[in-house]
């Protein structure tokens, strides 16, 4: 019996609790075999993040190169890329391996406010990786950059997910994780608006959130499920990881991954 087979393309967080560490733990909870590339590695906890280190380019591009000639993937989750050297890499990779099941979670802004995503990547970024996901999943203050407009409401998402839609992904999923009154997130894929509502959860157990979903999405995909019931069973996923979380350090709690069900 096949093993689907899911990547994560992503930063390390040396808390545990987001980046590839969450990556992984979620493909396992999917029953997927997780494999991963560094692009960075962070001093970070609970609190805040205290250092970045990024990897240079060649290495990421090396790692991919290893993981994907041997191994390949049923589906690859992008997630912190620092700087337009490792954009570049890892959109020629992929590209050179014929990987077309990417999930862009477009890191910019860490929960605690530090800044993930350096300001001359943004362009590469938008440029390079966009027109290659099958799915971009920006939260509202992403999606506000990427689509150069402020976004509050639902109404708002829509118009940035139209806008976003146009620079070249297939499909744009913008969180409302951020919403003041709900958690719903929109699905535009250029033709039509799929409305994945939900409760907010009041918890303060929320660290690696995006990093899980995306992951999550990625594991569907790596599954063969349909896009729209892989964001409904991450969606379902990340909700329980959430109100099954728990207090770890001293700032931002923890998501339960092993969650029983969801």
């Amino acid at each position: 019996m096949a093993v689907p087979k899911a990547l994560t393309v992503a930063g390390s967080d040396s808390g545990g609790g987001a980046g590839i560490q969450a990556d992984l733990k979620t493909f396992s909870a999917f029953r997927v075999f997780g494999m991963s590339v560094l692009t960075a590695v962070t001093a970070q906890n609970s609190v805040g993040v205290t250092g970045v280190h990024d990897l240079p380019p060649e290495f990421v591009a090396r790692q991919l190169d290893a993981v994907l000639e041997d191994f390949g993937a049923d589906a690859v989750k992008i997630g912190m890329l620092s700087t337009a050297g490792i954009i570049a890499a890892v959109a020629e990779r992929l590209i050179a391996h014929r990987q077309t099941r990417l999930v862009l979670d477009p890191v910019m802004i860490a929960k605690s406010g530090d800044p993930l995503l350096r300001p001359d990547a943004r362009d590469a970024l938008i440029a390079t990786l966009l027109p290659l996901a099958e799915v971009v999943t920006p939260n509202l203050h992403e999606a506000s950059m990427l689509a150069g407009m402020e976004v509050t409401t639902e109404t708002d998402m829509e118009a940035a997910a139209r806008r976003i839609h146009a620079r070249g992904p297939r499909h744009v999923l913008v969180k409302g994780g951020h919403l003041k009154d709900s958690a719903t997130d929109l699905l535009w894929d250029g033709r039509a608006l799929t409305r994945f509502p939900g409760a907010r959860v009041d918890s303060n157990n929320t660290h690696g959130t995006g990093c899980t979903f995306s992951a999550a999405i990625a594991a569907g995909l790596a599954h063969g499920r349909p896009l729209p019931q892989a964001i409904a069973e991450a969606k379902a996923y990340v909700t329980a990881a959430i109100r099954e979380g728990f207090q770890v350090g001293h700032g931002v709690g923890a998501l339960r991954h092993f969650v029983g069900s969801w």
